[in-house]
């Protein structure tokens, strides 16, 4: 039976929206002029690396205000030992890596500095050049060269931004996770939705937290359900994570569940690529909600006790045929 509408006088839930492109500016409206982009003293911020850069055997070889927002930047050749890609990015590419070194070596130019920041500690982060990074390493380079930027916000920001950033959900929130811990060892005590910007849908923290566990989780089924429901916290994310933490146990708990509904409708021959994502239809309340949704932690209780009680008997092949959505993920 449909679920009834439930009356509210709050507009319903929408998913968020997405980042709006700026409108273009007046030419020559913005920044500094070149000549302003010179550096005769570093800022005291950007002074503290610059000895940092030095503490461990580096050194300085330019600096400069970047011409936009008048940021200082240090260019720096870094002892490649010290730098590390940031903890809470993708994985690395073998292939990929292997590939730039072979095209490093037969110019026998490195010209592509990546971009630093300091370590907790000691040492360097690269938020962006892991890939450069390894591929001298195979080549045996001593330093690289690196765009240091004082402030460490940035390493999360240019995550956010990396055009380059797979759109597999998957590696999405793979990606999402990482910084989210990186997040609790560098700013723990700050609101969950402070950081929203870098983290972009709070549903991909806890689909994180599930391909973590299962790289094959298949968390495509899910994804606009929990896209729908779920609001960055005003906690701390120290707090927050928690509750990520116990909505993933509830959807593990919901997909077992799911799973034995598929395997049902297997055993009777039933063939589809959308065989999951026809049984998360089929349960899920949402469908029939117009106005403000349930809870997330009652939809996944409404979707498990249907889960239980689903009828494999009651489906044929054309309705099969009618399904579509996310195709089921294997691993």
């Amino acid at each position: 039976m449909p679920a009834t509408k439930r009356k509210s006088s709050s507009k319903a839930k929408r998913a968020p929206a997405r980042r709006k492109t700026p409108k273009k500016a007046a030419p020559r409206s913005r920044g500094i002029q070149p000549e302003d982009c010179r550096i005769d003293e570093l800022p005291p911020e950007a002074a503290e690396v610059a000895k940092r850069v030095e503490q461990e055997g580096g050194a300085i070889v330019g600096r400069y205000y970047e011409p936009l927002g008048r940021n200082p930047l240090l260019l720096a050749a870094l002892p490649i030992d010290s730098v590390e890609p940031t903890p809470f990015q993708r994985d690395l590419s073998d292939a990929h890596h292997k590939k730039l070194s072979e095209v490093i070596d037969r110019t026998g130019l490195f010209l592509d500095p990546v971009i630093a920041i300091t370590a907790p500690g000691q040492g360097f982060w690269t938020p962006n050049g892991r890939h450069r990074l390894e591929a001298l390493r195979r080549l045996g380079a001593k330093s690289i060269i690196a765009l240091v930027v004082p402030k460490r916000e940035i390493a999360w920001q240019i995550l956010a931004l990396n055009t380059e950033k797979a759109h597999n959900l998957r590696e999405r929130s793979l990606e999402v996770i990482r910084i989210y811990k990186g997040l609790l060892e560098e700013d723990a005590s700050r609101a969950e939705k402070d950081f929203s910007f870098y983290l972009e849908d709070p549903a991909l923290v806890t689909l994180g937290l599930c391909y973590e566990r299962k790289g094959n989780f298949a968390g495509g089924a899910y994804h606009s359900i929990l896209r729908r429901l779920m609001e960055f916290s005003t906690d701390p994310i120290r707090k927050a994570i928690a509750g990520h933490e116990k909505t993933a146990e509830k959807l593990f708990e919901l997909d077992t569940m799911v799973t034995e509904a598929v395997d049902k409708l297997k055993e009777r021959g039933l063939v589809s690529p959308y065989l999951r994502a026809f049984v998360v239809a089929r349960i899920n309340p949402l469908r029939w909600i117009k106005d403000e949704p349930p809870p997330l932690a009652e939809v996944l209780k409404t979707m498990r006790d249907r889960a239980a009680k689903f009828n494999a008997d009651k489906v044929n092949q054309q309705d099969l045929a009618r399904s579509g959505g996310v195709p089921d993920e294997t691993g």
